[in-house]
């Protein structure tokens, strides 16, 4: 099967400068991302597609050659042709976090890792279904409402730690949450963030966990909360009561 043109691949034309190669690359690779597109193969195969046009349109020795003598490269001194060195699904994410990571990531997963806050974190939203009559929608009507949730645990006070004690920073990723690998690969090397496995990103170690909460520094609760229902409302509508989700863990706000 015959290899398509690196330019059609990228939607640029053969004049297009360095920037225009590289925006381009960038808009299809968010859009191919094996991330936003989980177990969707032709997906996969256009964002390696996308990735090896862009590898060698960017370098302008390699674009210079493929300008020239197109996907086969000049004959003979041992040139094997672009698209023949085994460029797959590995090389194509490490090429698009190389030059995109900083930003790139974000697209898919918020907030960094090495960028993410540590401390507490904020707990979970929590949804009721309220039942009105129509005379309680055409007017509004205040309902105060049962809820159950996690609050922080009084034992520990949300820390997670048994009392007379404390948690202390993690031995094995030094208080930062992450662990780094370093990998290497045709393009050069790269190294790998992800959440420390040992504290779970929480960059903290407790020796003795709450008796109470088993170190997660929240027990089940029950909280009544008001709710101010405006005339009008529809089936569907949402209302916000801020603080009245479940407590964070380890001293996280609701």
């Amino acid at each position: 099967m015959a290899k398509r043109d690196y330019y059609e691949i990228l939607g640029v034309a053969k004049d297009a400068t360095d920037d225009d190669i590289k925006k381009a690359y960038r808009q299809l690779a968010l859009k191919y991302h094996p991330d936003r597109n989980p177990g969707d193969k032709t997906a996969e195969e256009k964002f390696k597609e996308v990735a090896e046009a862009y590898e060698v349109l960017k370098d302008p020795q390699k674009r210079q050659i493929y300008d020239r003598y197109g996907h086969q490269g000049p004959a003979g001194a041992g040139f094997q042709g672009f698209g023949d060195f085994g460029f797959d699904l590995g090389d194509a994410l490490r090429a698009f976090m190389r030059d995109f990571g900083g930003f790139g990531f974000e697209d898919f997963f918020g907030e960094s890792p090495s960028k993410r806050k540590s401390g507490p974190q904020k707990g979970r939203d929590i949804q009721v279904v309220l039942k009105l009559t129509l005379e309680e929608i055409a007017a509004g009507v205040e309902k105060t409402i049962k809820v159950q949730r996690l609050v922080s645990c009084e034992r520990c006070g949300g820390s997670g730690a048994e009392r007379g004690t404390s948690d202390r920073a993690c031995p094995r990723c030094k208080g930062t949450g992450e662990q780094r690998t370093v990998s290497r690969s045709l393009f050069g090397q790269f190294i790998n963030v992800s959440q420390c496995s040992y504290c779970g990103g929480t960059d903290r170690i407790i020796e003795k966990p709450c008796l109470e909460c088993a170190g997660d520094g929240r027990t089940k609760g029950h909280t009544q909360i008001k709710v101010k229902v405006p005339a009008g409302v529809s089936s569907g509508n949402y209302i916000p009561v801020k603080g009245a989700g479940d407590a964070g863990p380890r001293g996280g706000y609701p």
